[in-house]
């Protein structure tokens, strides 16, 4: 059957019930202007996917903050959609991206306000600054710098001041300064006049073989020493038992409460990092390595890439290329899977598994993932031998480990102490005893994650299995010693507080559950219950070890400290 239908009608007007075409594409429209700065910017760089975030940081160094009208001008220049750049945008702390409305103040401080630099005094500097820095700065909250050993840390753009005070941060806030490369006493000259890379060329010229490697480090005991503690050799044997082509990924996003050893080692010994790096990527023959760096050390980052400049120069890596990459202020990005992702320039969202990452990687290839503290002890451990390490440590625990210790004591830092060493023994035999007039009262083992241990059981070796037994780990070691001063409630909260904001939303458990958590701490008194069954929740459902973890704290105040839970919150 036809159906006619009636004619247009004639005078110009769009049919009853028609709209009118658009005149321009659906949604935001490029801007030539900002087309033009976004490409004067890239200059001749490759517009390719993965170096997104890399992109972002270049707009966001130049201008203070990233606009909607940069945002869709990169957009346009990379082929993708401007729905892809803003998600990855404003995934990340250290972007300040502007939708609509003014742009932020030239000047931003971040004051960090986890846990060391909260016991130092944060909370005072949070309440006075804006007094003394007036409208025109711009004052954030931050997570932990990787400086707890300088608390209290805040930082000025992204250069750090140490021990800081309401003076010191407004001297720096009015020279508004710039980071700049950290000179390094052990250059690549001075590196290889004491023997550097001979190793490595030992091993290029095959005077060395790859299975002898990974039997000295295996006999070595060594293990991943960013947190998950997986021997190392066995990791190379998997990697390398994949088919090629293989890739390798370095984690420098050491962002655990309390976690600053990675920062220690690479301003002591660069090099040291780099040659056990080169010889890592040649044991598994990598023909590409990424090394990830958190974004609150921008003048290692200066360093590094000056030091590596100078590495590929002298022809010391004919094997492999190495990228330097930048992290963006992501605490989830120190998860493996989650690096990799940001390193493809993605939003750091945890992949399920399996596939795990030494099977399906980066860029869907298999992948060699390390610390860089692991790879900073390969060369001492080749040519020393596996004796070396296997004649230290105490309790019947083998090997040495690093130490990053903060809080109460009268001197923090990177403590080397044998494997099997207790908290007690840290404070009194490496670390000065404690701070004047404080007396021991507690201690995170391992950071934000590993839970807190009460001093009575400060005589527990601290490694890898050692304290399962009570809900905790040591993870990276990170050693945050606590006093009479400190409420548990308050410590727990503030912990928590870290996860909250940290999570990164992709699974429903931790989103919610860590924010839940939080408030019910904060406005108390704690209800028993309910955080049970959160912490519970927490650890069966959520995807990765950030929402599993999350809880640790808050259990280990009703399980040691349950005299605490009757008073009110307390405060630093």
């Amino acid at each position: 059957m036809n159906i006619q239908m009636p004619p247009p009608g004639g005078n110009g007007a769009a049919p009853e019930g028609r709209k009118r075409p658009r005149r321009t594409p659906k949604g935001r429209q490029i801007d030539l202007r900002a087309l033009e700065e976004v490409q004067a910017l890239l200059t001749n760089r490759e517009r390719r996917r993965d170096l997104l975030i890399e992109y972002l940081h270049l707009i966001q160094d130049h201008y203070g903050h990233i606009s909607a009208a940069h945002m869709a001008a990169l957009a346009h220049a990379m082929k993708l959609s401007q729905t892809e750049v803003y998600e990855v945008a404003t995934f990340y702390a250290h972007f300040d991206v502007v939708k609509d409305g003014p742009a932020p103040p030239p000047v931003t401080v971040r004051v960090c306000e986890n846990l060391s630099c909260a016991m130092a005094g944060a909370e005072k500097l949070l309440a006075e600054l804006p007094g003394k820095l007036g409208p025109g700065v711009r004052i954030v909250r931050a997570p932990c710098m990787g400086a707890c050993d300088h608390a209290p840390v805040v930082a000025v753009g992204h250069v750090q001041t140490s021990h800081a005070t309401v003076d010191t941060v407004a001297a720096a806030a009015a020279q508004h300064p710039h980071a700049h490369a950290f000179k390094t006493r052990n250059d690549l000259e001075t590196y290889r006049a004491n023997g550097g890379y001979r190793l490595l060329a030992s091993c290029l010229e095959e005077k060395r073989t790859r299975d002898d490697l990974i039997k000295v480090v295996s006999d070595a005991g060594l293990r991943g020493l960013g947190g998950a503690g997986f021997p190392t050799g066995r990791k190379w044997g998997l990697v390398r038992a994949e088919k090629g082509p293989r890739l390798m990924a370095v984690n420098g996003d050491e962002g655990e409460v309390g976690t600053f050893k990675d920062r220690y080692y690479l301003g002591l010994d660069p090099h040291r990092f780099i040659e056990g790096m080169l010889i890592a990527a040649f044991v598994v023959e990598a023909r590409e390595v990424y090394f990830y760096l958190r974004d609150e050390y921008p003048e290692l980052r200066l360093m590094l890439l000056d030091e590596l400049a100078k590495v590929e120069a002298a022809g010391l890596m004919p094997h492999t290329r190495v990228h330097l990459r930048r992290g963006a202020g992501a605490y989830i990005c120190g998860e493996e899977s989650a690096m990799l992702e940001s390193i493809e320039g993605k939003r750091g969202l945890p992949r399920h598994r399996p596939p795990y990452v030494a099977q399906v990687g980066l860029f869907g290839r298999p992948t060699l993932v390390q610390n860089v503290e692991t790879l900073y002890w390969i060369r001492d451990i080749i040519e020393r031998g596996a004796e070396w390490v296997t004649s230290q440590g105490r309790r019947e625990r083998k090997g040495f480990r690093s130490f990053s210790v903060s809080g109460r004591v009268r001197k923090p830092g990177v403590v080397v102490a044998p494997a099997g060493v207790t908290a007690r023994e840290l404070i009194e035999e490496f670390c000065g005893g404690m701070t004047d007039g404080e007396t021991f009262k507690a201690y995170l083992p391992g950071g934000a994650s590993g839970g807190i241990l009460p001093a009575s059981l400060a005589d527990e070796p601290l490694d890898f299995g050692t304290l399962d037994k009570y809900g905790c780990f040591v993870g990276s070691h990170a050693v945050v010693i606590l006093s009479e001063k400190d409420d548990m409630k308050a410590v727990a909260l503030n912990l928590m507080k870290f996860f909250e904001d940290e999570s990164c939303g992709q699974c429903t458990p931790c989103r919610v559950g860590t924010e839940k958590a939080a408030k019910l701490m904060e406005q108390g008194p704690w209800n028993e219950g309910l955080l049970n069954e959160l912490s519970q929740l927490m650890r069966d459902a959520s995807i990765c070890g950030l929402g599993q973890a999350a809880p640790n704290p808050l259990q280990s105040v009703y399980k040691f400290f349950p005299d605490e839970l009757k008073k009110p919150l307390g405060k630093w």
